[in-house]
């Protein structure tokens, strides 16, 4: 038995544009998910993955320091 291609999503569910900044697909992506055949999902994938490389890194939040 072929083993099922898991959702790259990360629970990080965040669009810049038309991209998931969490997983790297495309609105349109995620969308036809559940209706891609194997060999389309891991194609997503690849392509998600290289997105991501390419993006900018989030920013992070920096926690409130105390003055002296």
């Amino acid at each position: 038995m072929v083993k099922e291609i898991e959702s790259p999503c990360v629970s990080v569910c965040r669009l810049q544009g038309e991209l998931c900044v969490g997983c790297g697909r495309t609105l349109e992506e995620i969308r036809h998910w559940k209706a891609m055949k194997r060999p389309e999902k891991m194609a997503t994938v690849k392509r998600a993955e290289q997105r991501l490389k390419t993006m900018a890194p989030p920013r992070k939040l920096m926690a409130p320091t105390e003055e002296d």
